[in-house]
């Protein structure tokens, strides 16, 4: 059974040009000290069961055009295959949001034509990824998964959640010739707040001059970036 943990009825940003509800499920294989969902990480909120997000989707077919599956990282669950056919069935668009650990699984999504938009959070540089998301982690894994999805006709973005402790301008610049090409690309400024590792509310986020450098470095390999702020 997956561990679905709540839905957020209406969300107007998530998923580019949709109206959408987001699926929250619990568990993931990273430990970011700066991630602002860390009951989900940690599993601590009771599970919903599958046939209530049925019913709610089924109420809101006339105002939500697609549904965001996100975590925690969804794609620990190969249920996640058969609970996104079901939606899928009842008409809704569905955008995954995903570490990148599991090629395996995506694949499979998009080789069923189970997914329309994909955004595969980019922890760090490559040679910084163990040190940002605490845990052991296949780089061929989150490699593969990067090709995966730059080269299906979906529609994605990769995103990076930058913290002053973690990533530099060097990083940034890692980034971006390690995802040359890309559809989209979007920098999302941390916020000191909920975190996993409390020691990570203390720091202060990165100022908008240095978000708009940030968007500069990466703009030399990705023409379209995005600040969110």
């Amino acid at each position: 059974m997956l561990p679905i943990k709540y839905i957020q009825k209406t969300c107007l940003i998530d998923f580019p040009g949709k109206v959408s509800c987001v699926v929250f499920l619990g568990g993931c294989n990273f430990r970011c000290g700066f991630c602002h969902n860390p009951d989900l990480v940690e599993n601590k909120i009771p599970d919903i069961s599958e046939q209530e997000v049925f019913d709610f989707l089924e109420k809101r077919k006339k105002w939500i055009d697609g549904v965001v599956i996100s975590g925690g990282e969804p794609l620990l669950y190969d249920e996640i295959s058969s609970f996104v056919e079901k939606i899928k069935k009842m008409g809704y668009l569905i955008k995954i949001d995903t570490n990148g650990t599991n090629p395996r699984l995506l694949k499979r999504l998009i080789d069923k034509n189970l997914v329309d938009y994909i955004a595969m959070d980019i922890k760090n540089s490559l040679d910084k990824y163990k040190e940002t998301v605490e845990a052991e982690v296949n780089l061929d894994d989150i490699k593969k998964s990067v090709e995966l999805i730059k080269n299906s006709s979906l529609d994605y973005e990769f995103r990076t959640t930058i913290v002053p402790s973690l990533h530099t301008k060097e990083d940034i610049e890692r980034i971006g010739t390690w995802l040359k090409g890309a559809k989209k690309f979007v920098i999302q400024n941390f916020r000191p707040k909920n975190c996993l590792d409390k020691e990570f509310e203390k720091k202060k986020s990165f100022s908008k001059e240095i978000l708009e450098e940030f968007k500069a470095i990466v703009s030399k390999f990705i023409d379209n970036v995005e600040i969110r702020d």
